[in-house]
């Protein structure tokens, strides 16, 4: 398979990552995860926003003007041949001395690499994690490549036999999972945590509210013990969960 890395497409296995890339040394750095049809990305305005404002934040350059990220991605669907697949855009500062202040004049590292649609999955089994989710850490409200949290969240899940799981704030009230926003139905309305909450600004997430289906409101563990159904969702899929630590939910449609 192929992948586009800083303006060219290359095999995979010749692709270089400089040792000294921050991204991988620190994780400095942002992605996005999306899903292409007909090669080309739906929602790329919404991803390409959220790209931006993660980089704004990080102080990274986005060397890629949103026109030009789409024919990237259109190219290298077409490289591979593939007209649906999961898209992995990679952002780093690049290279830089050793250190933690960055370069004054940064030369940013893009990667896009591409992976089959997951297919459609069935209902999910949440549990409680210990690791929370810090709503007043800039980092809480973009894709940074400090994925760590969630992914000590994730193994803890596996760890208990579950799919996924529940992360809550500081606060101690609900705000995503590891990977996807979460949305609950309570009193007949469907709601999910705002982003002060320590909910990742998701693109799932932004359709479903500016399509009035979804309305943004705190969440207590309390109330979701008696949510009328929970669904978790990222770009890539909406799933009911089924249960979460032990507890079954009922079953409802998706919003």
């Amino acid at each position: 398979m192929n992948v586009w890395l800083n303006g060219a497409l290359c095999p995979a296995g010749e692709a270089r990552i400089d040792p000294a890339d921050r991204g991988f040394l620190l994780g400095d750095g942002v992605f996005e995860t999306m899903a292409a049809h007909a090669r080309a990305v739906p929602e790329l305005a919404r991803h390409y926003a959220r790209l931006c404002a993660g980089a704004g934040l990080l102080r990274i350059p986005v060397p890629l003007a949103q026109e030009k990220l789409a024919e990237a991605i259109h190219d290298l669907l077409a490289a591979n041949g593939l007209e649906e697949a999961a898209l992995r855009l990679t952002l780093t500062r690049g290279t830089g001395p050793r250190g933690l202040l960055p370069p004054s004049a940064a030369t940013p590292t893009l990667l896009i690499t591409t992976a089959p649609l997951p297919p459609p999955g069935g209902k999910l089994r949440l549990v409680t994690s210990r690791i929370r989710r810090d709503e007043d850490s800039p980092l809480s409200a973009i894709k940074s490549l400090n994925y760590l949290p969630g992914v000590l969240a994730r193994m803890e899940a596996a760890e208990r036999g579950a799919d996924d799981a529940l992360m809550l704030n500081r606060a101690g009230r609900v705000a995503e999972t590891s990977a996807a926003n979460l949305f609950v139905r309570l009193h007949s309305a469907w709601v999910t945590p705002p982003v002060s909450e320590g909910a990742l600004p998701g693109v799932r997430r932004a359709c479903l509210l500016d399509a009035g289906l979804v309305r943004e409101a705190p969440v207590t563990v309390e109330e979701l013990r008696q949510a009328e159904a929970v669904c978790a969702g990222n770009a890539l899929s909406l799933r009911p969960v089924s249960a979460i630590d032990g507890y079954n939910l009922p079953s409802l449609s998706t919003p």
